[in-house]
């Protein structure tokens, strides 16, 4: 495996980003006698496992084998989000005759200075997972690859450490599609794409799910010719009303769009391009690229750390097999985060963690199907969504209704120039319980945790129409579509009734 040194380009960033995350000069601790927990792997879920435990007072070991923080902090959310950034100002920098302004579009030449922004953030955020402060903090780092030898005990770096309950929270990696050619050339997938200092050229992206999406359009406003190859649908378990929505917003800014396309091979061009053949439409089409990004998923990591010596069951496409309480078939040893769950956020992680440690150290019950999940795909608009899709409620049997609110009808949306979008909730036939709810506008990512909350909290839809926004806020929407709802609770017999009413009152 490629170390993390080489992966980088050399500067000042990268350099403090390796003094956090993997520092050259680390020096493994002597083991305790027995841990109390044992966590292999330093993401999300590892680092909020190894802390929690620490901070109860527990001894607690953590390994990891590549660089403190995971896929969030190195190849992940902190460098996506610090590229969708500047790609944002960069399209509304050339949209911005519509605000009266004069354009100002960005060219290839300031790539290098935003790549060089990414990595100073990347940087400056990596100080919160660091191997120094984690140790300051009382977790015992361990870096090198972990491999258990038995149901509890695990070596590391040539050291034996002795467990009561581990925690494998080893995340996933970039999954390669099986199309031939693709191993034969050079290609980027999150875990190499931020290292990129040129902006390419010509870029095709395949894959339409949130990282290809996000990614495609990134790379389109900050100027790449860019073609996505999807074969199905653009984020294809969302809300297809949705998803069609930002179908359309890619072919306006001018991505080539090939949906329902399959890619045959990849082949090596010259000056360094690739081709890529294509099946669409019935037709064979030939794209080239100076960069092919892949987004077809992750796979979980789950070999080379010895689970069969330890009795974990697990599978190579699905990861660590646990049941809804996080443990494994050890009963010593539970997982979280990429390795053993559908959902693949950073919050999820964080939150999985937080059951692992109650059920492992102190008997807890706690359940993972119990959490209310939302998750947000940041391209612009953001789709957002919690709960369940109305074809979960129709597997279910259950009968519901819509109601959906247009951002273009929300006052503020429309002063901001960002009307593209809706409020949709689905709630049980007859009764304002929320069962789901998709919203796609700029601000989605935030406006989710209201309806989030309402669902956790057991709060009826009908009640949300009696919270008070600020005016105006895009956040109001939330509050429109809950007054939709109360609108149907005036029956025909309930108007006549409040229109007798005030009839007595003149």
């Amino acid at each position: 495996m490629m170390s993390l040194n080489e992966r980088l380009p050399d500067d000042v960033h990268n350099r403090n980003l390796i003094a956090n995350v993997h520092p050259d000069n680390w020096k493994n601790p002597t083991p305790e006698p027995v841990y109390n927990m044992v966590v292999v792997g330093a993401g999300t879920a590892g680092l909020i496992a190894a802390i929690a435990t620490a901070s109860l007072g527990g001894i607690v070991a953590l390994i990891e084998r590549q660089w403190m923080g995971g896929d969030c902090l190195n190849v992940g959310c902190v460098p996506s989000k610090s590229l969708i950034r500047p790609a944002r100002l960069a399209a509304e920098m050339r949209d911005a005759r519509a605000f009266g302004l004069t354009p100002a579009p960005v060219t290839s030449a300031d790539f290098p200075q935003v790549m060089e922004r990414l990595r100073r953030i990347r940087a400056e955020i990596s100080q919160n997972d660091s191997v120094h402060r984690y140790a300051d903090l009382g977790v015992h780092v361990f870096l090198g690859n972990g491999v258990f030898k038995s149901p509890q005990t695990m070596d590391v770096a040539g050291q034996t450490l002795h467990f009561r309950k581990a925690v494998v929270a080893t995340g996933a990696r970039a999954r390669h599609p099986e199309i031939p050619g693709l191993e034969t050339v050079d290609f980027l997938t999150n875990e190499n794409v931020f290292n990129l200092t040129d902006l390419p050229e010509r870029l095709v992206v395949i894959g339409g799910g949130p990282i290809g999406c996000e990614l495609a359009q990134a790379f389109r406003r900050l100027g790449a010719e860019v073609t996505i190859i999807q074969q199905g649908r653009f984020l294809p378990h969302e809300d297809e009303d949705a998803s069609g929505i930002l179908a359309d917003v890619f072919q306006k800014e001018g991505i080539r769009v090939l949906l329902h396309a399959h890619a045959l091979c990849v082949e090596q061009g010259e000056a360094g391009r690739k081709r890529i053949v294509v099946e669409h439409a019935s037709e064979k089409v030939t794209i080239e690229a100076d960069q092919i990004l892949i987004g077809t998923g992750r796979a979980p990591n789950v070999e080379g750390m010895g689970l069969e010596a330890a009795g974990v069951e697990f599978d190579a496409r699905k990861g660590v097999v646990v049941n809804d309480n996080l443990r494994t078939s050890n009963k010593a040893i539970y997982a979280a985060g990429d390795c053993c769950m559908d959902w693949k956020f950073t919050h999820a992680a964080d939150a999985a963690a937080q059951i692992v440690v109650q059920n492992a150290l102190f008997k807890g019950r706690k359940k993972l199907s119990a959490l209310t999940m939302p998750w947000c795909t940041y391209t612009d608009p953001e789709i957002a969504h919690v709960g369940l899709y109305e074809r979960d409620a129709r597997s279910k049997g259950l009968a519901v209704d819509f109601y959906q609110f247009e951002m273009s009808e929300n006052d503020r949306a429309v002063a901001d120039g960002e009307s593209l979008g809706f409020v949709k909730v689905m709630v049980k036939k007859g009764t304002g319980r929320i069962l789901g709810a998709t919203i796609v506008s700029a601000h989605a990512g935030e406006m989710i945790s209201e309806i989030t909350t309402a669902m956790a909290s057991g709060i009826g839809l009908g009640r949300l129409a009696n919270v008070i926004h600020p005016y105006p806020t895009q956040a109001d929407a939330i509050r429109r579509v809950a007054g939709l709802y109360n609108k149907t609770r005036l029956t025909p017999m309930v108007t006549s009734i409040l229109k007798w009413w005030l009839k007595r009152q003149r």
